[in-house]
């Protein structure tokens, strides 16, 4: 049973792990320059001053800084871990019990009920006000406010194009029951949000697409310190980090399929290969095929290589990319995982109901799921995030460039009133994110001279290149 106090207000795992938690979060803080710059520069004049942020993402080593950072910024955060396994419950507890006491909730291995619940005592301030900004992972909060405006108003949402697991469902009815307008007061209050990621940014258009938003949102994930940096060069890190806790399976000669080609697929694949493996993608979007074949991977079809394939790892954010029918095909002790951020990718749930496999168990977060022939497939994290399951995720590094574009956003957000629509951070402050990443690896730039400035038409301190420009 997690910690709780209802007068502390937190539901964490246990509080005696505070003590490391802490440690934890300090060895953390010298590897996120980014977060610490910002501290630094922007803590005298606190440009968060008294607003309040909910924030709904991975309760981690890293996000503890992210946490912090805010706070120092002048900020109030109430916060829930959005993924059933991937809270670190040192990370919680040191929140929990830190200076801020901060209203915190989540812990590794909860349910999918408990994690919505979390969501709503997140979301839920004590006065009743609700937060004036969201911090959000999956477009989760959101779309949790979302539909339960719309079940206010007695209204369909889905034409909206996206769902909600039951659970969800039910924490809006069970909050309807308590105060009928709890969702649209609350949802009325909310001045913008700030998504972290390329699944949460698609859910945002789609609903800004359907004229159906009901507060401005920037697309932390469009910065290319994020996208390309946490998703490439974070997935490249922890997918092999995973993979190893995991299993201990040799990586090396064995035939790996990445399904999937953008930055998280380009990541894993990069991984892969670097550890010996021989790499086939798999890929819808003939631009993402092509650089993967120019890359010198093989592209093919998931069901040429299905029965040869010792790794199968899943990247592209949509359902059923693996299903039931295909994981009763697999070699024997395949492994199977997803990198991607939705969690029906991997058809377990499929795979369970049709009842053609035996789960056994082999510790937290790995399974062996035996067919009536004797030969199995290993599956990760049911099917869920493998490098926050198995692992403790991207590198506090990579996170940095991430969360420090989150800081900045949630400052434009507080700044001034944004048109209602999904937008993204200047181009000036994403390079200004890298350059508070560069000293830490002993990296230095080049200065344009004056003369090379007005010939090129590229200002001495950028920005460098048109909004347009693909890295």
């Amino acid at each position: 049973m997690p910690s709780r106090s209802y007068r502390d207000d937190f539901a964490v795992a246990d509080l005696g792990l505070a003590s490391a938690g802490r440690r934890a979060i300090l060895l953390a803080e010298h590897e996120m320059p980014g977060l610490m710059a910002l501290r630094t520069e922007m803590g005298p004049r606190q440009p968060l001053a008294g607003v309040r942020i909910t924030g709904f993402l991975h309760l981690t080593v890293q996000t503890a800084v992210l946490v912090e950072t805010l706070i120092a910024l002048g900020a109030q955060v109430r916060w829930a871990g959005s993924h059933q396994d991937s809270a670190q419950d040192d990370a919680a507890a040191a929140l929990a019990a830190g200076p801020h006491r901060v209203p915190v909730f989540g812990w590794k291995g909860q349910s999918r009920r408990e994690l919505w619940s979390s969501a709503g005592s997140a979301l839920a301030w004590p006065d009743g006000r609700g937060p004036d900004l969201l911090l959000d992972d999956g477009a989760g909060m959101t779309l949790l406010l979302h539909h339960g405006v719309a079940r206010e108003k007695g209204e369909d949402p889905s034409p909206y194009g996206v769902g909600l697991p039951a659970e969800a469902l039910a924490l809006i009815d069970e909050f309807r029951e308590k105060d009928p307008a709890f969702w649209s007061r609350t949802a009325a209050a909310v001045r913008g949000v700030s998504e972290e990621t390329t699944t949460g940014a698609h859910y945002l258009h789609q609903l800004a697409d359907a004229g159906a938003l009901l507060f401005p949102a920037i697309s932390v994930n469009d910065s290319v310190t994020k996208s390309k940096f946490d998703n490439r060069y974070g997935c490249r890190h922890s997918l092999i980090d995973g993979l190893n806790r995991a299993t201990d399976a040799l990586i090396g000669g064995k035939l790996a399929i990445v399904c999937g080609y953008g930055d998280v697929g380009k990541g894993c694949a990069d991984a892969l290969r670097a550890q010996g493996a021989r790499v086939v993608v798999t890929e819808i979007d003939p631009i993402c095929a092509l650089q993967a074949a120019m890359d010198g991977y093989q592209v093919s079809v998931l069901d040429r290589f299905l029965e040869e394939a010792n790794i199968v790892v899943t990247t592209t954010g949509g359902p059923g990319v693996v299903t039931a029918a295909h994981l009763a095909r697999m070699r024997h002790q395949a492994i199977v995982g997803n990198m991607g951020h939705f969690d029906a990718e991997i058809d377990v749930t499929g795979l369970e109901q049709a009842g053609i496999a035996t789960r056994v168990p082999v510790k937290p977060q790995v399974d062996e799921w035996v067919f009536p022939d004797g030969h199995s497939v290993i599956v990760l994290s049911e099917g869920r995030l493998l490098n926050l399951g198995n692992a403790t995720g991207h590198p506090s590094f990579v996170m940095s460039t991430s969360f420090s574009n989150q800081v900045l956003a949630q400052i434009e957000l507080n700044s001034r009133d944004r048109p209602i629509g999904v937008s993204t951070l200047p181009k000036l402050l994403d390079e200004r994110v890298a350059r508070l990443h560069l000293a830490h690896l002993g990296a230095e730039l080049t200065t344009l001279t004056q003369e090379q400035s007005r010939r090129q038409g590229i200002p001495v301190a950028g920005p460098y290149k048109p909004d347009h420009y693909r890295y």
